[in-house]
């Protein structure tokens, strides 16, 4: 989803049913199972902003280091998203509140400064944020840091795979080589615990790390 946005980092963020918490809970980002600093901002005072958004809403909201650095025009419609005035992490981003099983809640976070984004992928990247949420909500806390980091390479060899791109096909698109290419399917296949790359394309669909 990162990759599709064209956003340089993201994280996963829970909220907390009791109210007196007012700032988002980390639980994942890309830097796993390392923090980044962004996440660290967020679950901080400044992810007050956030937290009270996603109690209040289930629009996307996101925020601007530089004004008009984001493709994010579309979201100015007061039925897609909404803009956070005074939210400053020194990098651009978007944020989508996502609800699971038992009323949990979270937030999906995705940062950059050259995120790109219209009608149709904000509304199919935040479907994808919600099953990303929900299956993610079935793992265990123990599970979950078990989870092996898929680089954002693999996940783009992947989900060409799963487009039923060939190993060359892949590397012409991404201007890789062949063997290369195959290297990054051998390497999520392995950090999946996956059978073959079939099987990984169907393990990081379930699991929503591509769609």
């Amino acid at each position: 989803m990162a990759g599709d946005l064209n956003a340089s980092e993201f994280s996963l963020f829970t909220m907390s049913v009791a109210l007196e918490r007012t700032r988002p809970v980390p639980w994942f980002d890309s830097q796993h199972p390392g923090v980044s600093e962004a996440t660290r901002l967020i679950a901080g005072p400044d992810g007050e902003h956030l937290l009270h958004h996603a109690r209040t809403s289930t629009l996307p909201c996101w925020w601007d280091d530089v004004q008009g650095s984001l493709s994010l025009e579309m979201l100015a419609k007061p039925d897609m998203g909404r803009r956070l005035d005074g939210f400053a992490l020194g990098l651009s981003g978007i944020a989508f509140p996502v609800f699971g099983a038992a009323g949990r809640g979270g937030l999906v976070v995705f940062l950059g400064r050259e995120i790109a984004i219209d009608e149709e992928l904000c509304l199919d990247i935040h479907t994808r944020c919600f099953a990303l949420f929900e299956s993610l909500s079935k793992l265990g806390t123990n599970e979950l840091d078990k989870m092996p980091v898929v680089s954002k390479r693999e996940l783009e060899c992947l989900k060409l795979t799963a487009n039923g791109m060939t190993s060359e096909q892949i590397a012409a698109a991404l201007k890789l080589s062949v063997h290369t290419a195959n290297q990054y399917l051998t390497n999520s296949t392995q950090k999946l615990n996956a059978a073959n790359r079939v099987h990984a394309v169907a393990k990081a669909l379930k699991l929503g790390l591509i769609g």
